[in-house]
């Protein structure tokens, strides 16, 4: 019940099934097929989706880590993060077991707000605003006649607001045929219009919202507040116009009491519901965060007053001081420390808005003829642009998606995209970049990757994904925020015993004691001040705020770090290992030399390497290609037929080899001659150890068994290369080249950038192997190679690091991409990682330097010898002190510039 059918293979022990997920699901057909008696291996976790969700009420390290036990604990979720500075959450979960309304009612019976971001099918998905449909059956019409079309994937009506929302695969279909559909679907006198609707950035809404929530709570707290401090502290100062304030109303209950008690309720009970709520939630999940203190310390405060103002009704002659100045005063000011910690963390994520608002909001779309004359020009929305468009874009425009310039000629400004301020021509054939700006030509783009495809949307999700991630240093956090809230309430307690029961003994002397106090309220006072000083907020912002604003900031520098993970291990990297082609050089090779050993004529020659190498991607090989028919060109007329090479082989690190028509070809180093048994004679040796010395690689090529000739091929030094080597030895950086290229050659262009430590010769598995045994050495080594032949390095280094531009910035392999394919970032990579590190742990003693400087303080320990001693309000502005330190010390950060700049080079 449920299997549509199964494809099985009984050579290769694998099986291919499909079914109906609503009637079965996969655990159930693994049982199954394990009942039958087969033992099931390898078992995939199939259709497993990701969400992303909006906490509220997080309030310190405990509050996400509550949040991320109850999702963890849900049954279908297979992976839960949870951001506290971010306030967000990215959830994978089996979409078969539980669905995201499912994921949302976990969240909220842990006790706090949740709201749904996006879900996985939310990557590419256009929301429209449609005219013309006011009943169920035009939303019915609507959306049977979206969901037949080909590449819609899912589909949504709401009637009340007259909105469709579409999911769809852009290789298939794009927005405006979407549009195009609904206008199909009008029968008769029904005819719907839609257009593009956009809906508000959730984001900064929230964030506006957010601010004037606590805006709000902290003036109306203000509003009751203040005249409490006014009633209390002042006015009584103030001979005679604090005396009405002493008038007693009955017995010794006197106005000034009974006035603080009414301003104060509000400010207990209903500004400080959170607080409640907060701590209710957090008792029910048995843990304790910063709510719980808040909550213990100014009711202790207050009910206290309430039993001072109880006393003083029922009795003619008690004395005692109330603290209902005290409990309004210390909501007051954690309400402001809040207030001013949200503002400051809204600029923790600028970088990332900046980086979503470089897209223009509107393109030119152009229509060509057969001649590729333009016919036709038309302004729409950015939104609305599909695979394969032309856009026209004039001077001063910004690039609106990724494409390839197909007419005109111009200089692009990438800086916005790659942090370097310089203009790269683009002809015919290159590639723009969306969010790029045009500056002084006009060009026709042809759009090869629009919505979440383009370079600038892979960049946004990098950079959220590693704003969310935890970095192994926040474990610290965590460990103590566990511990911590118990700990405090514990020292509170014992604080309290310990000024209360030697006052009573009479162990201290009796004016120790404040006039307007006795000595349990003096005792009280210190517990409060030790409960409230200690609070744990500021540490688990110590290290997610610092993350947000240096992968922001790394970003918009053109380093994109995929994750505190890697931020935090670059820092202790020692040892940078580079490939050359393409790391170390320019990577875009070229034939210097070509030369025959044998009596083979050059268009026969020319014609059969073209033949051998025609499927090779090496950069190398597309050289010797383009050479030999330039050269085959220039010697007589070219042969636009290529012969198919038969048998072709890559051998790996070495060249290929092949059969050209009935002679058996090898294209390739010294290393495959010797593998083939291919005899190297003196001639050929004196041409290699020639070019080898001035830093060429030389090609040999073997036809029936000979050496039939050769290519000598260079590959330029990046300019900044060498400067990059010294510069990271000056850091205490060592450098090695690992290289599949020989020896001479590894060894000059080891020599001409500063290398001593060389590699050559080495396979890509070679590659990682000789990482392995630097790191069994007890060295922390990053990889610096292109992403691609280096990827087996990459994943086995420490931090892997990906030279990569252009629109293939998601390079999986690696840590940290960087996007300009320019060696400096290598050293802002590894630098921005030393400063983060070293600004989590500045942080770290804000946060816990209150705390262990503040304790004592308000435990009363300096008292005895100075008189000093902390209040309670004064505790809870020391608190709200230390979580606003904390982020402005991480907003430090956005001031960061690069170390290392070598001069501007030509495009």
């Amino acid at each position: 019940m449920g299997l549509k059918g199964a494809v099985i293979s009984p050579l290769d022990g694998r099986a291919a099934i499909t079914y109906v997920p609503e009637l079965v699901d996969v655990n159930k057909i693994k049982e199954t097929i394990e009942d039958a008696g087969f033992p099931v291996e390898e078992f995939p976790e199939h259709d497993i989706e990701v969400c992303r969700l909006r906490i509220k009420g997080m309030m310190c390290t405990s509050c996400s880590e509550s949040v991320e036990r109850a999702l963890l604990s849900a049954v279908g979720v297979k992976k839960a993060v949870v951001g506290l500075a971010l306030e967000e959450a990215k959830v994978h979960f089996d979409p078969n077991r539980i669905d995201t309304d499912g994921i949302l009612k976990v969240v909220e019976d842990a006790g706090f707000g949740v709201e749904l971001i996006s879900s996985g099918n939310d990557m590419n998905k256009v929301h429209l605003k449609v005219e013309g449909f006011n009943f169920a059956e035009d939303g019915n019409m609507i959306q049977s006649c979206l969901e037949s079309t080909l590449g819609v994937n899912h589909v949504e009506v709401d009637l009340a607001e007259h909105k469709v929302t579409v999911s769809y695969d852009p290789d298939l279909i794009g927005p405006r045929s979407i549009i195009q559909r609904i206008g199909d679907a009008s029968s008769g006198s029904n005819i719907y219009q839609a257009e593009l609707y956009v809906p508000p950035r959730r984001r900064e809404t929230e964030q506006l919202q957010e601010v004037q929530m606590h805006r709000d709570q902290f003036f109306l707290c203000c509003l009751f507040s203040v005249p409490v401090l006014v009633f209390s502290m002042v006015l009584p100062m103030l001979h005679p116009y604090g005396n009405w304030l002493e008038y007693k109303i009955h017995n010794m209950l006197t106005v000034g009491m009974l006035l603080r008690l009414i301003l104060c309720t509000p400010v207990q009970f209903i500004v400080g519901r959170r607080f409640y709520v907060g701590s209710y939630h957090a008792l029910r999940r048995k843990s304790a965060n910063m709510d719980v203190l808040v909550a213990l310390g100014t009711n202790a405060a207050y009910f206290y007053s309430v039993y001072i103002l109880i006393k003083a009704i029922t009795s003619d002659t008690f004395e005692g001081q109330d603290f209902f100045e005290t409990s309004a005063m210390l909501i007051l000011f954690i309400l402001l420390g809040k207030y001013l910690e949200v503002v400051a963390k809204g600029k923790t994520s600028d970088a990332l808005a900046k980086l979503t608002e470089l897209a223009p909001d509107t393109a030119h779309l152009v229509t060509l003829d057969s001649d590729g004359n333009v016919v036709a020009e038309m302004d729409i929305s950015t939104e609305l642009i599909q695979r394969n468009d032309v856009i026209k874009i004039v001077p001063g425009e910004k690039v609106p998606v990724d494409g390839i310039v197909i007419d005109g000629k111009s200089h692009v400004n990438e800086s916005m995209i790659t942090g370097e301020a310089r203009l790269i021509a683009k002809r015919p054939g290159d590639k723009v970049i969306g969010g790029t700006m045009n500056e002084n030509g006009c060009i026709l783009v042809r759009a090869t990757h629009v919505g979440s495809e383009t370079a600038l949307s892979q960049i946004v999700q990098l950079v959220e994904a590693a704003q969310l991630s935890r970095a192994p240093v926040q474990k610290l956090a965590d460990r103590i925020s566990k511990i911590f809230v118990p700990t405090v309430v514990v020292a509170a307690f014992i604080t309290w015993l310990g000024w209360f029961i030697p006052g009573e003994a009479g162990l201290y002397p009796k004016h120790w004691i404040p006039k307007a106090m006795d000595g349990f309220e003096l005792a009280l006072q210190f517990g409060i001040s030790v409960l409230v000083v200690a609070c744990p907020c500021a540490l688990g912002l110590a290290t997610p705020t610092a993350v947000m604003v240096a992968t922001g900031k790394g970003a918009s520098q053109g380093v994109l770090i995929k994750g505190g993970n890697a931020l935090e291990k670059a820092h202790k990297v020692r040892t940078v290992v580079f490939d050359k082609t393409g790391t170390l050089t320019i990577g875009k090779p070229e034939v210097v030399s070509a030369v025959l050993f044998s009596s083979f004529s050059m268009e026969e020659f020319c014609d059969m390497v073209t033949a051998a190498e025609a499927n090779s991607e090496h950069p190398i090989a597309k050289a010797v290609v383009k050479h030999a028919k330039r050269l085959r060109q220039k010697i007589g007329p070219n042969s636009e037929y290529i012969t198919e090479v038969k048998d072709f082989e890559v051998h790996t690190g070495a060249g290929v080899s092949g059969k050209v028509g009935d002679r058996n070809v090898l294209v390739g180093n010294r290393r495959l001659m010797q593998a083939c048994n291919v005899s190297v004679g003196s001639e050929v040796e004196n041409y290699i150890r020639e070019h080898e010395q001035l830093a060429r690689t030389c090609v040999l090529v073997a036809i029936d068994g000979w050496v039939a000739g050769a290519f000598a091929v260079t590959d330029p030094v990046k300019p900044e290369a060498a400067c990059v080597v010294s510069f990271l030895r000056s850091m205490g950086i060592s450098s090695i080249m690992v290289t599949g290229d020989n020896w001479a050659t590894a060894s000059a262009i080891a020599k001409e950038v500063g290398i001593e430590k060389v590699f050559a010769e080495t396979d890509p598995l070679g590659k990682a192997d000789r990482i392995k045994d630097l790191q069994g050495k007890g060295m922390t080594v990053a990889m610096v190679g292109d992403g691609i032949n280096d990827s087996p390095a990459l994943v086995a280094a420490d931090v892997g690091m990906a030279i990569g531009a252009g629109t293939d910035v998601a390079i999986e392999a690696a840590d940290i991409v960087l996007i300009k394919s320019n060696l400096e970032d290598v050293v802002t990579a590894i630098d921005l990682s030393r400063k983060t590190m070293s600004r989590i742990r500045l942080n770290y003693v804000w946060a816990l330097g209150y705390n262990i400087l503040g304790m004592p303080i308000a435990a009363g320990i300096l008292y005895p010898f100075t008189g000093i001693r902390l209040p309670p309000w004064l505790a809870g502005a020391c608190m709200a002190a230390s979580s606003l330190s904390v982020v402005c010390s991480s907003l430090m950060l956005q001031s960061y510039k690069k170390p290392l700049r070598v001069r501007d080079r030509d495009s």
